[in-house]
């Protein structure tokens, strides 16, 4: 039976096995026998003889691991935890420093782990858990460190070698992913999970001390997270370069998002019936005081990674709905602004009483707001709280767009299960489709569809005169691009707007042929 750690019996135990344990008393134990039967006769002398090993084994002081301070251990996979680890890397990085042996530091993290507990529950995270850890382990030799540093990630720190180089440590990561990645069986089915793997050697390892090692080997793994699931980055200078720069991008989108520097910019579209204004997509712009006008591609990553992406909905959010109240103050008719939605807004329980409640603000009636979401989110099986949140918006009035309709694979039944009423037909089906005779018959075949299924079409990234003549002819709805408008600040909308009105006073309609 093992003694909890914090007993009195424990407590003194610890205190009393290295005395009794240390030289001094051992070389005593030949005097203190001779002196029992001296003392006592021969009675004595085997009774000490006897008593002092069944004392010395009653306190543990001949199981080596009572002589080792008490590790804590992680409840789920047995493997010690970070107090561990770092205290086991520290002696590592001092053993190579005053040996001159090598060594390598490594930071393996589940994908998708969160998606994993959310769909399946905590057991089956804890099974994928136990067997990633035992997985690691049996790729290593037992005198390797592995511990469980976060509930998905895991660290391994090598015990001291002599040869040690860069292929034999991306090998070894690929071993360890491999065993990691192999399928786990959950009850009926079967799980398959992906693992990113950043390494550090220690010959490589910035600063002076052990924290800064583990650190390197993290900020390694976050480069191979970046680059998509499975992936195996290692620490160089480089790194440390890049990380530093999007520690500051973060920090500097964080207060260009609170200052006012983050704001929407409308791209106009139209119909291509009548070439009315039919709405407005609000599109987040940076207008960075150095670099000029910054696309989402640039600082998304960094709000996402500041936890910052449902605040920024929030600002545009408001926003467009303050350029809708705008435009109607102006006399001008739009429609409906469309308005991009986050994973990560549309799994908040709140968020269609929180619309509801911007709509009241605004006294706008909710067919005004378009909402915009990604193909993939309704082909990946989301949770409930995303269906339940995309109907109770439909309920509400909002248009349900379906963007970049074509890049992902949503089903007639996902389709109608999140009641979207728009799709938007993505700009790589678009592009060129003039001249491209297998591009007309893709959106031919997209437009035959969504006419059954009594769903409206928009068609992205139409930039020339051939490409809205074309979409206009096989019948889609609405076209927005560059060639009908660019991203604009809300200021140049309303010259747009006019512009726009002047135009098809002069110019011939481009509509349906009618029989």
């Amino acid at each position: 039976m093992q003694l909890p750690n914090s007993s009195p019996l424990t407590r003194l135990r610890n205190r009393i096995l290295p005395v009794l344990m240390g030289p001094p008393i051992l070389a005593f134990l030949p005097a203190l026998t001779l002196g029992a039967f001296w003392l006592w006769g021969e009675a004595a002398l085997v009774i000490t003889s006897l008593g002092l090993p069944l004392l010395f084994a009653f306190i543990g002081a001949f199981d080596d691991r009572a002589r080792q301070p008490s590790i804590p251990r992680d409840a789920v996979t047995g493997l010690m935890l970070r107090e561990g680890f770092e205290t086991a890397l520290e002696r590592t990085y001092a053993d190579t420093q005053r040996s001159g042996m090598r060594s390598a530091c490594f930071v393996l993290d589940l994908d998708d782990y969160k998606d994993l507990t959310e769909r399946h529950g905590i057991a089956a995270a804890d099974l994928v858990a136990q067997q990633t850890g035992e997985r690691i382990c049996a790729a290593l030799r037992n005198d390797d460190v592995v511990a469980r540093i976060g509930d998905s990630r895991f660290a391994v720190c090598l015990s001291p070698v002599r040869v040690l180089d860069l292929e034999l440590c991306i090998q070894l990561a690929g071993r360890m992913q491999a065993a990691v990645e192999d399928p786990i069986s959950l009850d009926a089915s079967t799980v398959y999970m992906t693992a990113s793997v950043g390494l550090c050697m220690r010959r490589r390892a910035p600063g002076q001390d052990a924290a800064a090692w583990l650190q390197a080997a993290t900020e390694a793994l976050a480069e191979a997270q970046r680059s998509g699931p499975s992936g195996i980055r290692v620490y160089s200078a480089d790194t440390h370069r890049r990380s530093q720069a999007r520690n500051d991008l973060r920090e500097e989108a964080a207060f260009a998002l609170e200052n006012g520097q983050i704001q929407p910019w409308y791209q106009p579209q139209i119909s291509t019936d009548t070439g009315k204004i039919t709405g407005f997509e609000a599109l987040a712009r940076w207008v960075h005081p150095v670099h000029g006008v910054l696309t989402p591609d640039n600082f998304l990553p960094a709000l996402e990674q500041a936890g910052l992406l449902e605040r920024l909905g929030q600002v545009i959010l408001y926003h467009a709905l303050t350029a809708i109240k705008a435009w109607d103050s102006a006399g001008v008719d739009v429609p409906s602004v469309g308005v991009n939605f986050a994973t990560e807004e549309l799994r908040n329980p709140g968020l269609v009483d929180r619309i509801r409640w911007e709509l009241d603000r605004f006294d706008l009636t909710a067919d005004r707001l378009s909402v915009e979401i990604l193909e993939s989110v309704v082909s990946t099986d989301p949770d409930d709280t995303i269906a339940h949140n995309i109907a109770g918006l439909a309920k509400l009035g909002c248009g349900i767009d379906l963007d970049d309709f074509g890049t992902g694979h949503a089903s007639f039944s996902s389709i109608r299960r999140f009641a979207v009423s728009r799709i938007k037909i993505d700009r790589s089906f678009v592009m060129k489709s003039d001249r491209d005779p297998e591009q007309q018959r893709m959106i031919a075949a997209i437009l035959t569809m969504a006419e059954r299924l009594e769903l409206e079409t928009l068609a992205e990234g139409v930039e020339t005169v051939g490409e809205h003549a074309l979409l206009a002819q096989l019948g889609c709805d609405h076209v927005q691009g560059f060639g009908i408008g660019r991203p604009m600040p809300f200021e140049q909308t309303l010259d747009w707007i006019a512009t726009h009105h002047a135009k098809l006073r002069d110019a011939p309609r481009i509509g349906r042929e009618t029989g």
